[in-house]
């Protein structure tokens, strides 16, 4: 990924809580036809191990999905977390618009490239820990979060029969804000201003970090 250093996010607890907020990953693998692509809910266990430095990235595929079988075991593979985005408008440049109007449509975003060798895990025993580490994450937040134990037992002997486990020890995590750095102090005010009356999704998120450049910026939600 090409990355300015100006750009840069290197900070392992802020590329971490990216991918904890957005843990839908996109899963790159080499495949003998060519680069594959799967898109797979992750757990990240953040602690660094031997051989897993940046922590490790945890999911299941379907049996049926040819990924846990058919990618190149010599080449790592790569998992991108996309963070918040946004639209610029040259408009918001409020000080180098009408100063010169040397300004252009841009794209911010908040990135996190995570790079690792493939493990797959066939054990039925690591398959379920892992979809009920998933589950908990996930369901904590119902008034009435839904068990593995709610379903028949046969039903879900056969649900995980039909899944394989992947984990990915993190040798290598990169991390990219793309959030107005390169701009003033005024323009980035009008960037923050221009994406809080946008009323778009991520516009919020992304207005409070053009705004806090300069200073650390806060974990994104």
């Amino acid at each position: 990924m090409y990355t300015p250093v100006h750009f840069a996010e290197t900070r392992r607890e802020i590329l971490h809580d990216l991918v904890a907020a957005h843990p839908l990953g996109t899963l790159v693998t080499l495949t003998p036809t060519g680069l594959d692509a799967n898109h797979l809910p992750f757990e990240l266990d953040p602690e660094p191990k031997p051989g897993a430095p940046h922590g490790t990235l945890r999911a299941h595929v379907a049996r049926a999905n040819p990924v846990w079988r058919d990618f190149r075991s010599d080449v790592d593979v790569l998992v991108i977390f996309q963070g918040p985005q946004a639209y610029i408008t040259p408009t918001w440049y409020t000080e180098t618009k009408p100063a010169s109007g040397k300004v252009v449509p841009t794209w911010n975003y908040c990135v996190v490239h995570a790079h690792g060798p493939l493990r797959v895990h066939d054990e039925g025993e690591w398959v379920r820990h892992q979809v009920e580490a998933l589950l908990r994450r996930h369901e904590a937040a119902q008034e009435k979060p839904w068990h593995v134990s709610d379903a028949p037992v046969d039903y879900i002997e056969k649900q995980l029969a039909a899944i394989v486990g992947i984990e990915i020890p993190l040798i290598r995590l990169v991390g990219k804000w793309k959030v107005s750095q390169n701009r003033s102090a005024a323009d980035r005010a009008g960037v923050a201003a221009g994406l809080n009356a946008a009323g778009v999704s991520d516009a919020p998120t992304m207005a409070r970090l053009v705004h806090d450049q300069g200073v650390p910026p806060a974990r994104v939600p």
